[in-house]
């Protein structure tokens, strides 16, 4: 599968937004967000790219969060909506080196331990091909 890379821009309020860039690449998708995870545009947008990419048949996604200033409980809520609809299709989500604002919201919450949490796109692959090779 060709990598295909796109870019979108979502305006909110004030300071508030958030860029998405995603990739497909190997039958994974790789998501990279930066700025605020908060809002329904947001969670749409992001719910959007991981419906595509299903839709094309990829079953593995990574969401890289380094870049993710702060996140609130919509968030918290697109990302377990994008773990369940990989995880129902046999595949799986990981969480790519959350800020240390992001993962300090995964441990309050207790949801670092049921996402996949690496700190390297590389380690991400190696998951990705571990799961594969099953």
């Amino acid at each position: 599968m060709n990598s295909v890379k796109t870019e979108k821009k979502i305006s909110l309020i004030n300071d508030f937004y958030m860029q998405l860039e995603q990739r497909m690449d190997g039958g994974i998708l790789f998501l990279y967000l930066k700025g605020d995870l908060i809002g329904d545009q947001n969670n749409l947008e992001v719910l959007d790219a991981a419906n595509l990419a299903i839709d094309q048949k990829v079953n593995f996604c990574s969401a890289d969060l380094s870049n993710i200033r702060y996140m609130n409980s919509s968030g918290l809520g697109v990302l377990i909506t994008l773990m369940t609809k990989f995880r129902n299709r046999g595949g799986e989500l990981v969480l790519v080196n959350p800020s240390e604002q992001i993962n300090k919201l995964l441990i309050i919450t207790k949801l670092n331990s049921i996402f996949n949490v690496v700190k390297s796109e590389e380690e991400a692959s190696q998951f990705f091909q571990n799961q594969i090779s099953k």
